[in-house]
């Protein structure tokens, strides 16, 4: 597998593989169990009143004036929604260095408007404008009523100026392919990542250097002026955790109502950071074999420990025996193991899990897994792919930061991943090798630390979460200082939308009266 770490995408985004992949399946969510009462929240009063409803030209950087002096041109995109294009730099850090566009979409308040929420789905390289679409209708009601719900698509990605690499056909022959951990299969892997990034550079140019999350959180402090807030109300999730803490790092004098779920700890090495989601993910594996044995239908047998193993055993069969498929297409060892991975980020997705194994226990075919690879890296039937989340997703951690790519390190870092986590660890172990030789060079890492806001931050985990481990939220915590952490005690990925009204009401008062979630708030 060519080894880098899993996109965190808010479990949200999988309702329509659970409606394809488990039809006919009662799903439901667990009740909330809240550790609090409503008494026992701290309360403070709702941001100061900030909403000009005109671009904030005076808030411009120095050289830059001409992009905070636009307007935004809202037209009508069907459903309720409205959607406009803005013109951002091309980089932060050069005035006169030519623009990109930035896409937009939004759902007005339902009812009386206090201004506008921005979101971002993770990644990096989500779609803002695609989930605010998807991911609208499931946001709380009160959340809905009060403001203006934003997603945008950051640089880089999707309907916004976008990276390109590969045409669709070697991109599906990338993603497929996988690579052993000797020598030669390092060098391959190596190999195989160099001519990614060189075809990036090819067809993105100078963008390509310009996608990193501390230029991503100044095009969201450009939004934030040009829709007329002195603060930036926002909801992230995952990666969009990072963007957060980011922004509030840069801007803290303009955070409004700040919630980060599934958050990230923001403070660790791309090889800490590696470790930490094998582990995650390992984990959430566990909870669903436990599960699986305890009900009908499981195709795995024994203990916990050996229905791990026998996945185990599958994987490393598909790295020199890939399975058929109906298509005639082939899962590979890449492929099997997101077709695995992506199921873990919502327990509603455990029934197509089961499927998939099923199938390929016990008929020796890969239709399921393949069906659920596909749909993780955004592949079309036709083999087309509808997002460039995968070239975003490299383009930024690249940029970012930067893995271990001494072949001594790499092994013995491997090793450790491994025996932490031991049916999936093998695919967090060499990620150093994805940005070896990238164009371009990391930016200047931020140094996070605590922040002083208006309002508290509000950072919010699950404790079963494969993507962004519950770890993470209590870090994050900890770093931006002036924060309280929520905990969703649950398996899946991220917490809001998708967990419980206990979580709902929680995040919802907080954006609408400023009411901040008692730190410790357990649903």
């Amino acid at each position: 597998m060519n080894p880098s770490l899993v996109p965190a995408r808010p479990a949200g985004t999988l309702r329509s593989l659970v409606a394809a992949a488990t039809a006919g399946v009662l799903l439901v969510l667990a009740g909330c169990t809240p550790g609090t009462t409503e008494d026992d929240r701290a309360t403070s009063a709702p941001p100061s009143p900030s909403r000009t409803g005109q671009p904030l030209v005076s808030q411009s950087p120095e050289g830059f004036e001409e992009f905070f002096e636009q307007q935004v041109r809202w037209q009508d995109c069907g459903d309720g929604f409205e959607c406009a294009t803005i013109d951002a730099p091309l980089s932060w850090r050069e005035g006169g260095s030519g623009s990109i566009e930035l896409a937009l979409k939004r759902h007005p308040a339902t009812g009386a408007s206090q201004g506008s929420v921005l979101v971002n789905p993770g990644g990096p390289g989500g779609s803002g404008v695609e989930f605010v679409g998807s991911a609208w209708s499931r946001f709380g009601e009160r959340l809905r009523s009060s403001f203006d719900v934003v997603g945008f698509d950051p640089r880089g990605v999707g309907a916004s100026t976008p990276i390109m690499c590969l045409d669709d056909q070697a991109k599906d022959e990338a993603l497929a392919q996988s690579f052993d951990v000797d020598d030669a299969g390092l060098e391959a892997m190596a190999a195989a990542a160099t001519a990614w990034g060189a075809a990036c550079k090819e067809r993105s140019g100078e963008l390509l250097g310009n996608v990193d999350t501390q230029s991503a959180a100044r095009d969201m402090d450009l939004i934030r002026a040009l829709l007329g807030e002195e603060r930036l109300h926002f909801l992230g999730f995952s990666y969009g955790t990072a963007l957060g803490a980011t922004f509030a790092t840069l801007f803290p004098e303009r955070v409004g109502a700040m919630v980060l779920d599934g958050a990230v700890d923001v403070t660790l090495t791309v090889d800490e950071s590696s470790a930490q989601q094998a582990a995650g993910f390992e984990q959430a594996l566990r909870a669903y074999v436990e599960d699986c044995l305890g009900g009908p239908g499981c195709p795995l047998s024994g203990t916990v420990g050996d229905g791990l193993q026998q996945i185990r055993d599958l994987v490393d069969r598909t790295l020199t025996d890939p399975l058929p498929t109906q298509s005639g297409r082939r899962v590979t060892q890449s492929l099997a193991f997101l077709g695995i991975a992506v199921t873990l980020y919502d327990q509603a997705a455990w029934p197509a899990l089961t499927q998939a194994l099923q199938e390929a226990l016990q008929l020796g075919s890969g239709n399921t897994l393949l069906f659920l690879a596909d749909f993780y890296n955004d592949r079309n039937p036709d083999g087309t792919f509808a997002s460039n989340s995968t070239e975003a997703f490299r383009a930024v951690n690249c940029l970012d930061g930067r893995g271990t790519t001494d072949p001594d390190e790499m092994r013995a870092r491997a090793a450790a991943i491994e025996e932490a986590a031991p049916t999936v660890g093998r695919f967090f172990g060499f990620g150093g090798l994805a940005c070896r030789d990238w164009p371009f060079d990391a930016v200047e890492p931020l140094e996070f630390g605590p922040v002083d806001t208006e309002l508290p931050i509000v950072v919010v985990g699950t404790t079963g979460d494969p993507a962004t481990p519950y770890e993470g939220a209590q870090a994050l915590t900890e770093t931006l200082g002036n924060a309280v952490l929520v905990t969703f005690d649950g398996e899946g990925h991220t917490a809001y939308a998708r967990s419980n009204s206990c979580i709902v009401d929680a995040i919802d008062a907080f954006f609408v009266d400023g009411t901040v979630p008692a730190d410790g708030l357990r649903c």
